[in-house]
């Protein structure tokens, strides 16, 4: 081999790895473009049987039909403000009224309770609490620049939301139109493979993102159900947002647990700790383990086997291993991304063993 072909050889890698990572460097730079249009196909994604219901079944043109569905859209949101702005107007209205001192006294009690039960001696404890005053550990100065989060992050937000919802009707609109552009990058001898697998993950992830819808649904009448027989204020608001933090898998559970029990203890400031707050809390977290326990051994296992097409074990080694690679974010896109890449892989190589075994039930 001559040194001119070797070096041409090694220039053409050189131009190569240069021109991949400038390209990754502007994916970076505007990431949350990225983020917007990956939100908006996700969406047009999970609206897909309902264009198709008002188009197919309601005989709705199919501008029209887009319209309906992004004006519902933009009704479900505000729904959802409406009913979470009074929930932390009235958390925060509690918290006003939280009575320091009658806490520590509430924790004094529940200690002595516990003391009496397991012949503990109460006297030390009891004169530590004399002279220990909660409120002079608190300190406030963090408030202003929460206030300040807020405040930008309803600005970026609301960004956020116009971009999506305005890309997420031309990709309603034109079903291609993400097809299309993606297919430029693509050489021309696999087009038709491109198309293929595109099609494939359409529909996939399209049910999918339905089947989390679903789930989410099912998670969110149990916990409504269980939290209105136990009789917690705004059991409806507390059970949707529990339910959402369903969509991060393994981490959003525990952290619904905890808003859950923190919710519910804020909410009824001002009754005996010992009598009313704990027991309602137990009852609420009875609650949690069975809409837990319903949506681990029920739930998921039909929505990810019939969706994806991937075993319960293979989903969670994907997710774990994702999520330690890449954190919460890793965590929530596992799944569309591991079913995305056993498509490519069975229509580029399905003739590897390999692939072959992995990818058989798509």
């Amino acid at each position: 081999m001559k040194s001119t072909t070797i070096s041409k050889g090694i220039l053409r890698a050189v131009y190569t790895l240069v021109g991949i990572s400038i390209l990754l460097y502007f994916f970076y730079e505007i990431r949350s473009v990225v983020a917007y249009v990956a939100i908006a196909a996700i969406t047009s994604l999970i609206c897909r049987p309902f264009i198709n219901f008002l188009e197919h079944t309601l005989k709705l043109k199919k501008d029209i039909a887009v319209v309906v569905t992004i004006f519902l859209l933009l009704g479900v949101l505000v729904g959802l403000a409406g009913l979470f702005i009074p929930l932390i107007m009235e958390q925060g209205h509690n918290l006003s009224l939280l009575d320091i001192e009658k806490l520590e006294s509430n924790l004094l009690e529940i200690y002595n309770s516990f003391a009496l039960n397991f012949n503990l001696d109460t006297n030390d404890l009891t004169n530590r609490f004399k002279g220990f005053k909660l409120i002079e550990m608190l300190d406030f100065s963090f408030i202003p620049d929460v206030l300040n989060s807020i405040v930008s992050g309803l600005g970026s937000f609301s960004i956020g939301l116009f971009s999506v919802l305005f890309i997420c009707f031309f990709f309603l609109k034109d079903r291609t139109l993400l097809e299309n552009t993606l297919i430029i990058f693509v050489p021309e001898k696999s087009e038709n493979q491109f198309k293929n697998s595109f099609s494939k993950i359409k529909k996939m992830l399209s049910r999918y993102f339905v089947g989390l819808i679903c789930q989410i649904t099912i998670l969110f009448i149990i916990y409504a159900i269980g939290l209105f027989v136990v009789g917690i204020e705004n059991a409806f608001v507390i059970a949707f947002l529990c339910a959402l933090m369903n969509l991060i898998p393994y981490v959003g559970p525990a952290i619904s647990a905890v808003l859950m029990v923190t919710l519910t203890m804020t909410t009824n400031i001002g009754q005996s700790l010992l009598h009313y707050i704990l027991p309602k809390t137990f009852w609420v977290l009875v609650v949690f383990v069975i809409g837990q326990l319903m949506d681990n051994f029920v739930s998921q296992p039909v929505i990810f086997s019939k969706s994806v097409k991937s075993h319960p074990l293979e989903i969670f080694l994907v997710i774990l291993i994702t999520g330690i690679l890449f954190g919460v974010v890793g965590l929530i896109v596992a799944i569309p991304a591991y079913t995305t890449i056993k498509v490519i892989l069975k229509e580029y190589l399905a003739e590897n063993r390999i692939v072959k075994k992995v990818t058989q039930n798509i």
